[in-house]
């Protein structure tokens, strides 16, 4: 487009300068217009002293304004003076200017239309306009080129409501159109911009001449019924054709679409239809798909559906359609599949940990309406439902520890990297763990206690120290899920005595962390008893140092026995109750026995000993034809072995005679020694029990290439009467908290009905209880004289002090 400057119209005269100037104010469109004179020099002619009057041709400066600027001969540094007066008498317009210049414009005008070129310059059009605005024609000039520019629009509509031709066709011809009408109104509007900007402006009921022309082309051709009906249904055709895969010509669907944008009629005659015609396709590519695909598939298909709508509307869809757009297509591909596609998928998905399709589930599923309520439930359930296979199972239960840090893993890993570690999930997860993991009782808590057991002991080289570490991390998230925890004390109480009694902890500071872990999470008194166990072991290392500098009993002994007996003090409330087993213990060995005693009660006065000898362990050292050994064994084993000193054949009756072991307990000893890789006896017959009648010899020709061997402890494993006595002992323990808990709530109430009692004991307690074990021990405390119930309310129970 041509620039366009303003001309401003400067009369001269030949006058002498004033010292003052006056201006006239024209106000034209918030504008200033001067008519100025200026003092001409002293070498202008009479011919350029008259007034004149030209407003078609005039000889424009750079800036638009002719200037001839009076110098005055002044001081260095003083400022010029341009003197302006008004003209004496007001410019006349020639007869017949307005037809004459009318005729000029409107032939620029049809020129532009019929792609000529014009005669004129666009500075002198500029001007046309401008002069016939400021001597008030612009009503009548706005009037002409709207008709002028209407007469055109209307000789366009027939070439588009003719005979129906190919759609793509007409798409093409209805751009061209559009584009050519869109380039000469912006012609058009560069010569009449003076009256755009001064007549348009100032009524706001006159259309600016851009949208004048837009208005026209909108009502004469856009808006015919058969044109606009052609327009939307050939855009329709190109978008489908390229929802099918084909290529079409973005460019010209942009230019169309923005099109009807620009005329305002974008939304009723094409977003509706189009929307209808997104949700009937994806309608039927959902119904059609979500049976024909697998699951990673279909979310592959609506991800790239949902990309390749986004990209629409980057290129040629008009923004605002976004929303509904994006919208129909979630509704049609996931909203109404969000079931279907869970129940078909979601668990092989989570068994197969497939991360990359749950992220993409997940992204999907954010975007619909209850899409991560369902997913949050369908996770809940699939976690439930795998985690109680591995609980219920006893079969798995040498594994169920470890499967269960394995799941949590994965599942945690899921939550992290597949679900943006979103709350709502991660509190799924621990819901639906707790939930399984209680579905057996008693069990796991007994299993995740043997598991620490295994990892404390220290034959357990497996981990570093960090790596263990992070092991009782991970083990203290299992243990915070489970409900009995004092199933689990009492286990791991007892795997802890059986590790510190032989010396078997791995690190005396990973059993240290442990405690401090389960004293965090539950407190000092689930922890006491334990911590008490530690203190009994280091105030033993003490009193064994100074009974070993005890220097008449060392000089004794040095010269009577090689024996060394080291002694574990143990506090009876602290650890386990092991049952109590007289033995025939050896002479010397009694003797220190004696000594020690003896050596304790003089320094502890008012205390008694009771020995335990189920948890003795020795080291004897033994001869055999390949050379010497050293043999790490129980004390019943031991005590078994020492018989072959004196002969080299005893029977299983002889033994049991000499030692006065118990015969369970006697019969996996001697298994361990002669049936168990280290047979350091023979038996007759041969077989893996011990029978009745059995003989046992001493295995002279015994062989290993360790110098000190340690002899399985078979005795030290736990038997099922064990477990079984574990468990009773916690369940009389939870008798008697249930017991202090009634009595305690009793004594602060002194009245309470059943169901309030009840309440008040589900708060407390902190195992899982039935009601009707509750009931059986209020039973109990009004046999005893704890409580009554009431005479006038048999519901009601009042407090016997």
């Amino acid at each position: 487009m041509s620039s366009l400057t303003r001309t401003r119209v400067l009369e001269t005269q030949g006058e002498d300068c004033e010292n003052t100037v006056k201006r006239k104010r024209n106000s034209v469109n918030t504008s200033e217009k001067f008519t100025k004179k200026t003092k001409t020099d002293e070498n202008m002619t009479d011919a350029t002293k008259q007034k004149r009057a030209n407003f078609s041709a005039l000889t424009p400066t750079v800036n638009g304004l002719n200037r001839t600027p009076n110098v005055i001969s002044l001081k260095p540094g003083a400022a010029k003076k341009l003197t302006i007066k008004n003209l004496k008498e007001k410019p006349k317009l020639p007869e017949n200017y307005q037809e004459q210049t009318w005729e000029k414009l409107s032939e620029a005008v049809i020129a532009i239309q019929t792609s000529r070129s014009i005669k004129y310059s666009l500075e002198d059009l500029y001007q046309a306009v401008q002069n016939m605005c400021n001597h008030n024609m612009a009503s009548t000039t706005y009037e002409s080129l709207k008709g002028l520019t209407e007469k055109h629009v209307k000789a366009n509509i027939d070439e588009f409501t003719g005979d129906s031709m190919d759609r793509l066709i007409f798409l093409k011809k209805m751009n061209d159109c559009w584009q050519s009408h869109c380039r000469q109104m912006i012609m058009i509007r560069s010569i009449f911009l003076y009256l755009d900007r001064t007549y348009v402006l100032q009524r706001s009921s006159v259309n600016s001449i851009w949208d004048m022309g837009l208005d026209l082309f909108r009502h004469h051709i856009v808006m015919n019924s058969l044109v606009q009906t052609r327009i939307v249904d050939g855009l329709l055709m190109l978008i489908e054709n390229e929802r099918q895969g084909d290529t079409v010509d973005r460019t010209l669907l942009k230019s169309l679409l923005r099109m009807l944008s620009d005329l305002q009629i974008y939304r009723d005659a094409f977003e509706s239809k189009f929307l209808q015609a997104t949700e009937r396709l994806y309608g039927a590519e959902g119904q059609k798909l979500i049976l024909e695909l697998e699951v990673p598939e279909y979310l592959h298909h609506v991800d790239k559906r949902i990309n390749e709508e986004n990209e629409r509307l980057l290129h040629y869809l008009d923004p605002s359609t976004k929303w509904c757009l994006i919208h129909s297509v979630e509704k049609q591909l996931l909203s109404e599949h969000l079931v279907t596609i869970l129940h078909k998928g979601l668990d092989s998905l989570l068994e197969e940990n497939r991360v990359e399709d749950l992220t993409l589930l997940y992204n999907l599923f954010t975007r619909v309406k209850k899409g991560l309520v369902e997913l949050c439930a369908m996770f809940n359930g699939y976690i439930k439902k795998k985690g109680r296979t591995i609980v219920i199972d006893p079969e798995k239960d040498k594994t169920m520890v470890q499967e269960l840090l394995d799941f949590k893993d994965k599942m945690d890993n899921i939550v992290t990297v597949c679900f943006q570690k979103n709350e709502k999930f991660g509190n799924s997860l621990k819901e639906a763990f707790e939930h399984f993991i209680n579905q057996r009782t008693n069990k796991p808590a007994e299993l995740i206690a043997k598991f620490v057991d295994g990892k404390l002991r220290a034959g357990n080289k497996e981990a570093t120290e960090e790596e263990l570490e992070r092991l009782l991390d991970k083990i203290m998230v299992l243990f915070r899920f489970i409900h009995g925890k004092d199933v689990f004390e009492a286990f791991y109480k007892k795997d802890l005595a059986k590790r510190l009694l032989v010396g078997k902890s791995a690190s005396v500071d990973a059993e240290k962390s442990m405690l401090s872990k389960l004293k965090q999470e539950c407190g000092g008194g689930f922890t006491s008893k334990l911590e008490g166990m530690f203190k009994d072991m280091e105030l033993s290392k003490d009193i064994n140092v100074a009974f070993k500098q005890v220097n008449n009993y060392m000089s004794n002994l040095k010269n009577s026995s090689p024996l060394e007996l080291t002694v574990s003090i143990l506090t009876m409330g602290y650890w386990p109750t092991y049952p109590v087993m007289e033995v025939n213990v050896p002479p010397e060995m009694v003797q220190f026995q004696n000594h020690f005693t003896r050596f304790y009660l003089g320094k502890h006065n008012g205390r008694k000993l009771q020995w335990q000898p189920t948890l003795g362990h020795c080291v004897l050292k033994a001869e055999f034809s390949q050379g010497k050994k050293e043999l790490q064994v129980s004390l019943f084993q031991g005590l078994v072995l020492l018989l072959f000193n004196d002969c080299n054949e005893i029977s299983l009756e002889d033994i049991k005679a000499a030692t006065n072991i118990e015969d369970g307990e006697l019969r996996r000893t001697l298994q361990s020694l002669a049936c168990g890789k280290a047979r350091v006896l023979t038996k007759s017959p041969k077989g893996r029990d011990v029978e009745d009648g059995d003989r046992f010899h001493f295995n002279s020709d015994f062989t290993n290439k360790l110098f000190r061997i340690k002899i399985n402890q078979i005795q030290m494993k736990e038997t099922n009467e064990e477990q079984k006595a574990t468990e009773e002992r916690v369940f009389q323990d939870r008798q008697y908290q249930i017991d202090a808990a009634i009595v305690r709530i009793m004594k602060m109430r002194k009245t309470l009905s059943h169901n309030l009692l009840i309440s008040e004991l589900y708060n407390q307690l902190k195992f899982p209880v039935k009601p009707a074990d509750l009931k059986k021990r209020i039973e109990s405390l009004i046999d005893r004289d704890y409580m009554e119930r009431d005479k006038d309310n048999p519901n009601q129970y009042n407090y016997m002090a």
